[in-house]
């Protein structure tokens, strides 16, 4: 932190404005207050100094005529704001200090903070990750996202199975960090219809709406690191516009006085509604139409504002779309520049074309959005049309590329014919944007051979790879301040702005004393989870035992059953061999099942009855224990990272993207046991084969198994040892008196085809985990290893990631303050 900054922190000023807010704004006292109140009134306090900052970044000339990226996401999974703030201005020691002296525990106050639940998975801590980067290094930006009242939902367990209840992260008092700014709000619409007039003796169009909304803007705080700049993650609420009507309410009719009111709260009420129905897929898409427009609304504001030319927008704004859910303000931006702004179509194209970006997340097929032709019809007549004639004019590129070839002209449409018409999100992004980029190496190699060849062979240089970071500040000095004190006292302290620096940690790995301090930080941090899973489940958890993590969402390609099936290996050697040995074992799960996901329900359950019996089971003698970690959410996984030994990074090799839960335990000393999938790939590249357990079938392999005709019954019948613990699901062994009740992962393995091949890669998973098991017995080897994760991962510094979307597609200068 600037030592002016330091100086800037008045102790009694700040105590007064804390005290002031646990009377004026919270109406209690000092002697009566909770800690939830001192925490929330903390929180005021701090968010007045950051607002204050947020307002001059956002006035500052130089950031107002510079170029920004403005991200927009449907998810920003930021975790608790209050202690990473801290960290970032500079003052977690003085506000320690300060509230000590109000009789207030800072650690506890901290715990007291819900985290803003604004996402669902790797996407949206992805999208945080970059804001945080962004901030810190000083790049203009704004993060554009939903205020959702309830978050994906919170997760229980009730006999073993999932149970979802609303997330209200905000409660009834708010949030302190977040700042209403109503004089930014937008109006959006939705249905109506499309009407032509005449102007000028031209023909135009314009679109009526039937319903209008308003779009009310909530900013939070994005704290650049040790430095004044912050900038704002804009969250928008969907409210009606005339919410009451009082004719209709003095007339008896009660529910139809709120009708307008109930139908924009529920634009964003909850993350992503199921959409296997069609209110859900009407919900979702106007969700992120809503999203889209007011956000390209407030982006033309701040560039019409300073005055700038429509023409320029492009050179001052860039505008990246963090997968499809964001794509329909490609034909937003359009309808705007020649509806409203009286733009020619060309002129519209060229300057649409050059301001939006576009990064894939995925290769799966399922999860390439697509919305009915007739929905987007009834829901945005105006932009249906406008998808149409881009698509009219892409098809006349492609038939000039590859004349009288159909089956190209059907493979790149943006519409997909059949007997019900879609429109194809992805291929409308890659049609509409500049830049193109992948996740990882890997994925970015297959977006461009498998997923869009003929893109790449019509655009040459559209399709890009920026591998994906995490932040160094929160993944590795807020969550594991032992570590980070222990990397400081070896070389300063200037690593977290650039994580490349601790490649010099390196030349400690053999260091005996220095082994010692690093295991016994990653002890000390095994022991404050094991607290917590002993206060929050009551399992007792021996230190010394490999914690062995796997926590990602659950789903059947990043295969925690392949992860279940090797803990009922153990567990049937454990039984039924008596020379088996191994080193103690903790497996922890903790993970989130999309609510309408039966398989993957199916396999928390399964998961949850296999940990009630082992940890039970007196014959194992605590060998091995399994903990499923209800609710898993960015504070959760701030306590498991910096104590796993082990981090499960197994998903079917050519299905992950990138994952980002794989750098950050190997930033905090933990081995990789995985796939060649995503980011792990080029993590393997950078720590070396040795510090790395790499096991299974490689993308080409799988290719040719599926092209083969994979049979999951040949393993099966071939290896006595996944039969034997395949069959442990059939029985009651662990739903003692109901046999048969886990037998639906069976029948998914079996019957189902086993789509992800986890019975291809069991017995390579098991040796993988064998070679481990010995090498923790030597912990020194152990320890060396660990440290050299640590030392090695620089290049994942999401600080990285966003200085090559700077360099290679945004061509954004900082602007320091």
């Amino acid at each position: 932190m600037k030592p002016t900054q330091q100086k800037q922190f008045d102790k009694t000023a700040f105590q007064n404005s804390v005290k002031k807010h646990l009377t004026s704004t919270y109406a209690t006292t000092l002697q009566t207050a909770t800690s939830r109140a001192w925490y929330l009134a903390m929180g005021r306090a701090l968010a007045e100094l950051t607002t204050f900052d947020l307002l001059e970044t956002e006035h500052d000339e130089k950031i107002r005529h510079a170029k920004s990226v403005n991200y927009l996401s449907l998810e920003f999974l930021i975790g608790r704001l209050t202690g990473n703030n801290l960290i970032s201005l500079g003052l977690y020691s003085q506000v320690n200090d300060a509230m000590n002296e109000l009789g207030q525990h800072l650690t506890d106050l901290l715990e007291e903070e819900r985290d803003p639940s604004l996402g669902n998975g790797g996407l949206g801590r992805l999208a945080a990750c970059f804001m945080d980067s962004l901030a810190a290094q000083e790049f203009p930006c704004v993060g554009y996202g939903l205020h959702y009242e309830y978050g994906l939902f919170k997760q229980s367990f009730a006999l073993g199975r999932q149970q979802e209840a609303p997330d209200a992260w905000r409660s009834v008092e708010g949030y302190p960090w977040e700042v209403a700014r109503p004089n930014l709000a937008q109006e959006i619409g939705f249905y109506g219809q499309v009407e032509v007039y005449q102007e000028n003796g031209e023909e135009r169009r314009r679109w009526v709406p039937g319903m209008t909304v308003k779009a009310m803007p909530w900013d939070m705080p994005i704290v650049g690191y040790e430095s004044d700049t912050v900038y704002p993650l804009r969250l928008w609420e969907c409210r009606a516009i005339a919410p009451f009507s009082l004719a209709s309410f003095n007339n008896g009719n009660y529910f139809e006085a709120q009708h307008a009111l109930i139908d924009a709260g529920n634009i964003t009420k909850v993350l992503y509604p199921n959409d296997n129905h069609e209110k859900g897929k009407t919900l979702r898409l106007m969700q992120q139409y809503f999203h889209s427009a007011a956000s390209v609304r407030d982006i033309l504001r701040r560039h019409e504002e300073i005055g700038h030319s429509l023409e320029s927008l492009p050179d001052y704004e860039t505008i990246q779309l963090n997968d499809t859910h964001p794509t329909i303000a490609i034909p937003e931006l359009m309808r705007i520049l020649i509806d409203e702004k009286g733009l020619s179509w060309d002129d519209a194209w060229r300057i649409s074309s050059k301001t939006f970006a576009y990064t894939n997340h995925t290769l799966l097929p399922e999860a390439l959005e697509t919305w009915s032709e007739a929905l987007l019809q009834h829901l945005l007549p105006r932009h249906m049309e406008i998808i149409y004639q881009i698509n009219h004019l892409f098809l006349k590129e492609v038939r000039e590329k590859w004349p009288g070839d159909v089956s190209k002209q059907r493979k790149l449409s943006i519409i997909q014919e059949g007997f019900h018409r879609m429109v194809r999100m992805a291929n409308l992004s890659v049609v509409g944007s500049y830049a193109v980029n992948g996740v990882a190496a890997l994925h970015s190699n297959l977006v461009k051979r498998d997923l869009f060849p003929e893109f790449h062979e019509l655009y040459p240089t559209r399709l890009q790879n920026v591998t994906n970071g995490i932040t160094p500040r929160r993944w590795l000095k807020f969550c594991n301040p032992d570590l980070s004190e222990l990397i400081t006292s070896k070389i300063g302290d200037q690593w977290p702005t650039d994580l490349d620096q601790l490649e010099a940690i390196s030349q400690y790995a053999d260091d005996p004393q220095f082994q010692q301090q690093f295991m016994a930080v990653k002890k000390a941090n095994k022991q404050r989870l094991a607290d917590w899973v002993e206060s929050n489940m009551g399992i007792v958890l021996d230190t010394n035992a490999i914690f062995d993590v796997q926590i990602k969402r659950l789903h059947e390609y990043k295969r925690q059953h392949l992860n279940m099936l090797h803990i009922l290996s153990l567990y049937h050697r454990l039984l039924n061999e008596p020379d088996f040995d191994m080193a103690p074992r903790v497996v922890f799960f903790a993970a989130k099942a999309a609510p309408g996901y039966h398989l993957a329900k199916e396999i928390i359950y399964a998961l949850n009855k296999i940990s009630e019996r082992i940890n039970g089971d007196p014959r194992i003698n605590d060998k091995l224990k399994v903990v499923f970690i209800p609710d898993y959410r960015v504070s959760i996984a701030e306590i498991i990272i910096p104590a796993a030994d082990v981090s499960e990074q197994i998903s079917t090799a050519g299905k992950e993207a990138s994952g980002t839960g794989n750098m950050k335990m190997a930033l905090n000393g933990a081995l990789t046991i995985g796939t060649m999938d995503g980011a792990n790939v080029e993590i393997r590249e950078e720590v070396g084969d040795d510090n790395i357990y790499i096991f299974g079938l490689d993308v080409d392999q799988v290719e040719a198994l599926h092209a083969n005709g994979y049979n999951p019954y040949d393993y099966y019948h071939a290896d006595p040892l996944l039969k034997a613990s395949l069959e442990l699901l059939l029985g009651d062994e662990f739903t003692p008196g109901e046999p048969g009740k886990l037998r639906v992962t069976y029948d998914s393995l079996l019957d189902g085809g086993d789509p992800y091949l986890v019975l291809a890669d069991f017995a390579a998973y098991v040796q993988a985990h064998e070679a481990m098991d010995r090498q923790y017995r030597d912990q020194a080897g152990w320890a060396k290893k660990a440290i050299l994760n640590t030392a090695l991962v620089g290049k994942f510094s999401s600080d990285r990631s966003i200085r090559d979307y700077v360099n290679n597609i945004w061509k954004l200068e900082a602007v320091k303050r």
